[in-house]
């Protein structure tokens, strides 16, 4: 089972890996969007974790909601109003549970992902977020380890795709051959979401479900 300090490193770990590939981000956001898709994400994930160290979120549903939130009133563009409904949502339909399951987690996450095709209006195959998240969710069911190897061959899988959604969609073809930095981005947060369950299975073999 998982209690709310799993999510809390579930962001902290996130927040990392979005220092540690700011740049990269931004270089991938450079040819195909605004240039500032590691800069936003890295503003969004500090105060992320900031908010997490002064508020005493008690469930898991509360982290990933306060998480959401701070992304939402802190990100600019497009990333911080997508990223905050994914959490948002997802904490929501964890509820108020003490601890909840994997396979919570996996039908709650379902729920965030669907959250955000409704928000941004698009589907796999438009070159966007989606094309890691849907995959990655999709292969929860096997593991967190395989969900986060999914979302990073759906990340790379963007590259000869035509943009069909978003700010690179204004570039056309031009939008092909570049691989879309919110899948990138996406596919980072789903392994360090691996990253966590490693961890803390690996501190207690007994305590994963």
């Amino acid at each position: 089972m998982r209690d709310a300090e799993f999510f809390r490193r579930w962001m902290t770990a996130a927040g990392a890996a979005v220092e540690r590939e700011a740049d990269r981000l931004t270089e991938l956001d450079s040819p195909i969007g605004d240039a500032d898709h590691g800069s936003n994400l890295l503003r969004g994930f500090t105060a992320v974790r900031a908010a997490l160290e002064t508020d005493p979120a008690a469930t898991p549903g509360a982290v990933l909601q306060l998480a959401g939130r701070t992304l939402i009133s802190t990100v600019g563009g497009a990333s911080g109003p997508l990223y905050g409904t994914l959490l948002r949502r997802t904490g929501k339909d964890l509820g108020e549970a003490a601890e909840v399951s994997d396979e919570e987690v996996r039908k709650a996450l379902y729920a965030g992902v669907g959250a955000v095709a409704q928000l941004g209006g698009a589907a796999p195959g438009d070159k966007t977020m989606l094309d890691a998240l849907v995959p990655g969710v999709a292969a929860l069911s096997a593991s967190y380890r395989v969900a986060a190897d999914a979302a990073e061959g759906g990340a790379r899988a963007t590259v000869p795709m035509l943009a069909r959604k978003g700010r690179a969609s204004y570039l056309g073809e031009r939008s092909i051959g570049h691989q879309d930095p919110g899948a990138t981005s996406s596919a980072l947060l789903l392994a360090a979401l691996a990253d966590t369950a490693d961890a803390a299975d690996a501190a207690d073999p007994a305590g994963s479900a």
